[in-house]
């Protein structure tokens, strides 16, 4: 079997050290040593050629481009261009496997050039930092290993279908592979019935082998999936302002299955945003609209948990600020695609493909492979900045709000704040007025219209997550007698709706005319 060649990509003489070390670990390490060979042009002898043209022929010849970057920008050619970026260039025309690796974890020494580059490259491909030779060696040995699994040279089982030995069965909660299939034959006639034992529902979503569950089986359908893998949370914060800095007015970290973190999420950051009030011309029914369409949110949301490394010790992050939402996760791109094919139609190529293909079943993935599609999509009908995507240290996705504008973007590459000097209430070619209603209890009275149940009111309010509604929504709303049942004697009643009381239209009054 031919070796697969590997270029290693960098100012010489910064990483003298660091060149050397790397290229004796992939020649020593038994797996390694035994699938790579790698280039490295200090090791050559010299010839007549240019050093520029032997580069670029090597580069051409290798299968694989590995940057170092660091500090300095290098020795520059007649145009103004490294030798790295110069070979970088040419793994991009012929289409390598690039893995770029960033030496610290600030800005503050690099050459102007040098972060220029680095910003080309993130626009491109996933970037990982090091501090150290040795966690140099730890990320490029785990790029190798994905590598050459997701070629077909090692066969192992992704996270996700990993067998986990200290689950069993009994760490399956029912109630949730019941809930799931009623919600699966609904959504695309998934063709177990909701009388079946888990185990055959586990085997017909490929979730157990041989009476074993894997990860992802516990991941959707866990009781307690966080005493398996305690990251696998989504923490979600709220700042005033346009940066990172206390104090941080809310905070929450959500656990649970994927699909109740997803729901916890998405249901905290509507709760941070503001609503369309709407038009009170035709009728006084008031429309709940999100100056972020709830769809965007969810999704960014979604696929995150899908998507993310679950091997990494990172949480998923929601931050809310005051002109964008960002949602980071630990993960990358799959090697098949770039960022610059994330705003066209592309493939799918799912991190955790079994617990993508459970949210695609339960209706919360709708289609693979058009989730960025789709929020570039709503952003646009909502007349609002197309969303971005980064990729540093994982990948993060930014949803612009309202108050967002083209010259007043926050600079999200340098952690430079700008002020839009914009209020949340932002008035579009629509005639949709954006209120900010902090008081929870207050957005039900809003929405509360003659009786409806409970659904119907999480419904007008898109929310999804009954559990964070009750305690948020209803049940302040009914200890302050803002609202009551129309069945008193019988709370849990399936007849059971809501109705303003007197106490509560007044206060809805005094709502109204604070929004006027």
């Amino acid at each position: 079997m031919k070796p697969l060649k590997i270029f290693i990509s960098s100012v010489q003489k910064e990483f003298e050290l660091e060149r050397k070390a790397l290229g004796q670990y992939i020649r020593n390490d038994a797996l390694l040593g035994s699938f790579f060979e790698v280039f490295l042009f200090e090791e050559i002898a010299a010839n007549g050629h240019s050093a520029s043209q032997v580069y670029l022929a090597e580069v051409a010849a290798s299968n694989i481009y590995i940057g170092i970057l660091g500090n300095d920008y290098g020795f520059e050619d007649a145009q103004g261009i490294s030798p790295t970026e110069n070979e970088y260039n040419e793994a991009k025309r012929n289409f390598l496997q690039k893995w770029v690796f960033i030496k610290g974890y600030t800005d503050q020494n690099r050459h102007l050039k040098e972060l220029k580059f680095i910003k080309k490259v993130g626009d491109d491909v996933s970037r990982k930092r090091f501090e150290t030779i040795e966690d140099l060696k730890k990320e490029v040995y785990n790029s190798c290993v994905r590598y050459l699994k997701q070629t077909g040279k090692i066969n192992s089982h992704e996270f996700d279908e990993s067998i986990n030995s200290e689950a069993t069965i009994d760490d399956i909660d029912p109630l949730l592979i019941q809930q799931f299939v009623r919600t699966a034959r609904a959504k695309r006639n998934f063709p177990v019935p909701e009388t079946a034992p888990i185990e055959q529902v586990l085997i017909h979503l490929n979730l157990i082998r041989n009476h074993e569950l894997t990860n992802s089986a516990i991941l959707a359908f866990g009781k307690k999936p966080q005493r398996f893998f305690t990251t696998s949370t989504v923490k979600c914060a709220h700042f005033h302002g346009f940066v990172v800095e206390k104090p941080i007015p809310d905070y929450k970290e959500f656990s649970g299955t994927a699909f109740e973190m997803a729901e916890r999420a998405v249901d905290f950051v509507l709760s941070k945003i503001s609503l369309s009030t709407g038009t009170r011309e035709a009728n006084n029914q008031v429309s709940t609209t999100y100056e972020i369409p709830r769809r965007a949110i969810a999704e960014a949301i979604i696929n995150a948990v899908a998507h993310r490394d679950y091997y990494s010790k990172a949480s998923i992050q929601v931050s809310i600020f005051k002109n964008r939402i960002e949602i980071f996760n630990p993960g990358s791109l799959p090697d098949e695609l770039e960022l610059s094919d994330l705003p066209k139609a592309h493939g799918s190529y799912p991190h955790n493909p079994l617990l993508a293909n459970c949210m695609f079943l339960t209706g919360d993935i709708e289609r693979y492979g058009t989730g960025i599609l789709e929020m570039i999509k709503l952003s646009e009908e909502a007349d609002l900045i197309a969303p971005e995507f980064i990729i540093n240290e994982g990948f993060k996705v930014i949803l612009w709000r309202p108050s967002a504008t083209a010259k007043g973007i926050h600079d999200t590459a340098h952690d430079t704040a700008h002020d839009t000097a914009h209020d949340t209430a932002h008035d579009t070619a629509h005639e949709q007025k954006f209120i900010h209603i902090e008081n929870l209890a207050h957005r039900l009275l809003w929405i509360l219209q003659g009786e409806i149940s409970r659904s119907e009111m999480m419904a007008k309010l898109e929310l999804s997550h009954r559990t964070n509604f009750n305690e948020n929504y209803l049940d302040p709303a009914t200890e302050n007698r803002w609202i009551e049942m129309t069945i008193p004697d019988k709370p849990k009643s399936k007849k059971q709706k809501y109705r303003l009381t007197q106490l509560g239209q007044e206060e809805l009054k005094k709502i109204k005319n604070e929004s006027i």
